[in-house]
């Protein structure tokens, strides 16, 4: 008799960027070099008082469980976060720290959301909320957005969305494509939310990482929406699996019993060395503009590669390029690209299944001197 397996599993797509990694790794086990341009994380590690943080934890011997939303310290460092970065009077009662952003999305979905509701994000997007939703029992609505809208949701799109929706994802800046939904349209997106019913849940896990201007948060828009952010990415804490949420106060008491009945608390000792990043704002910011040198670099440099189509990056480490003028298959192309040239990035169909043969993404979240040996290697490669 054959053991059932749920139907679950195999609905969700493979993340590709996973798979690049792993023939990426396979060709330097070969012993031939490779160029990451795939992973979004930062190549830089936490500022030394985060790790200082974590040994002055270690020595002192708290390592048990925390309460289900995270230290009351930590939750009030956050809320003053808030203050700081945004001009925004936040209580502490409404911040829940969860165990990365993956882990937050999660409890939105769950806290927020029956079974069979229709959640409504833009294409292309990250496919990690895609089939979280798909998972979920909850239906996607993508909105197939593009140049003309920033690839970022609009009012028009939602509009046009022939049935009702029970909630709307946003993500800004955005990844692949590293666009910033402007203050105005965001305060659209929010308004629209609260008149027809739906919530707003907002990913703000590249906040901090900006260009022209900062982004604009939900948390100062609505009090109904929920706002996820992570110390992944501006915070430089990839592997520490730590993030947060900002949540309504009617939402705390069902997250908080699901956090206790899933996985107890966030880590301990992450929430330790997290104290101390808030404080490490200039070398952060440092950070930052290191990115921007790299972005200049790719706009400036890869139109000589045949890379000629794309929205300039407004915020995160990504840029989302058209090459519809050099292939229509993304998949075979990257791994030409990554066999002929020890290069590695994603194709688009990781975030767009309809569109993303058209589209490669680029990562810049790496060191300079290995963008700029990419971006040498493919000019070289198009050269005839």
């Amino acid at each position: 008799m054959t053991v059932k397996i749920s139907s679950r599993g195999r609905q969700v797509s493979p993340f590709i960027v996973m798979e690049v990694l792993r023939q990426a790794n396979r060709r330097a086990v070969s012993g031939k070099d490779v160029l990451h341009l795939e992973l979004g994380q930062p190549s830089e590690g936490p500022p030394a008082p985060v790790l200082a943080a974590a040994a002055r934890a270690l020595e002192s011997g708290r390592f048990g469980y925390t309460e289900e939303a995270g230290y009351p310290e930590l939750r009030q460092r956050i809320a003053r976060h808030y203050g700081e970065f945004y001009d925004l009077d936040l209580s502490p009662d409404r911040v829940i720290v969860t165990t990365g952003s993956s882990g937050a999305l999660m409890l939105a979905f769950l806290a927020a959301f029956d079974p069979g509701d229709r959640v409504a994000l833009v294409t292309p997007n990250y496919p990690g909320a895609r089939n979280a939703l798909i998972t979920l029992g909850l239906e996607p609505v993508l909105l197939e957005a593009g140049p003309a809208e920033n690839f970022q949701p609009t009012v028009a799109l939602l509009e046009a969305v022939g049935e009702p929706i029970q909630g709307l994802m946003v993500t800004s800046p955005g990844n692949p494509s590293g666009t910033v939904i402007a203050p105005h349209e965001m305060a659209a997106l929010a308004a629209y939310c609260r008149d027809k019913g739906i919530r707003l849940i907002s990913d703000e896990i590249y906040h901090g990482i900006t260009y022209e201007a900062a982004a604009a948060t939900a948390a100062a828009l609505s009090d109904e929406a929920i706002v996820i952010n992570s110390f992944s990415k501006y915070f430089t804490m990839t592997g520490w699996r730590l993030g947060w949420m900002v949540v309504p106060e009617d939402l705390v008491a069902p997250i908080c019993r699901l956090i206790q009945n899933f996985y107890i608390s966030p880590p301990t000792l992450s929430q330790d060395a997290a104290l101390a990043v808030f404080d490490c704002r200039a070398e952060l910011d440092g950070i930052v503009a290191g990115y921007r040198e790299r972005r200049d670099l790719l706009l400036r440099e890869l139109p000589k590669a045949g890379f000629n189509k794309f929205a300039a990056p407004q915020g995160a480490f990504y840029l989302y390029a058209d090459v519809s003028n050099l292939t229509n298959d993304s998949v075979a192309f990257c791994e030409r690209i990554l066999d002929e040239t020890g290069v590695a990035i994603v194709p688009g169909v990781d975030f767009d299944r309809e569109r993303g043969q058209a589209y490669v993404r680029f990562s810049f979240s790496t060191s300079l001197e290995v963008v700029a040996g990419a971006v040498r290697r493919l000019i070289d490669w198009q050269k005839p």
